[in-house]
């Protein structure tokens, strides 16, 4: 069931998909999740992300069926010659977050959540011992 579904949103989103292929958009994950089509991908810049949102737009206004976590570089490190930051993000612990509930957030899947801890040796000497309002490092 779910692989019918994979396919019938791929289907429906198959021009967004060209359109990120065509841009030179990395990839990372198409599955479904939520019973929604998600796509994981980096954009090589800020103008690029726009535009898959656009197309995302012509296809369905209101994307229902549809999670979109798109990274692009920041500008102004672009500008500045340094390295594009589209990998590395940050989020701030709220109350009630676990490592493995990050890693589910941001990658799908919460066993990946050792790489959210080795980013971060300098502020945690454990995993399980996250305190709300911590700055992490998303990988």
């Amino acid at each position: 069931m779910a692989k019918d579904r994979l396919e019938e949103l791929k289907s429906k989103y198959q021009s967004v998909l060209n359109f990120m292929e065509s841009q030179n958009v990395r990839l990372q994950n198409v599955h479904i999740q939520d019973d929604k089509l998600l796509i994981r991908a980096t954009a090589p810049s800020q103008e690029i992300k726009h535009k898959i949102w656009e197309q995302i737009k012509l296809v369905d206004p209101k994307y229902a069926d549809l999670i979109a976590d798109i990274q692009a570089p920041m500008a102004a490190a672009a500008a500045a010659g340094g390295r594009p930051t589209s990998t590395m993000r940050t989020y701030k612990v709220q109350p009630g977050d676990t490592l493995s509930k990050i890693s589910k957030e941001f990658y799908g899947d919460a066993n990946q959540y050792m790489k959210i801890f080795k980013a971060n040796t300098d502020k945690l000497s454990d995993p399980n011992k996250i305190k709300p309002g911590m700055d992490l490092i998303i990988p």
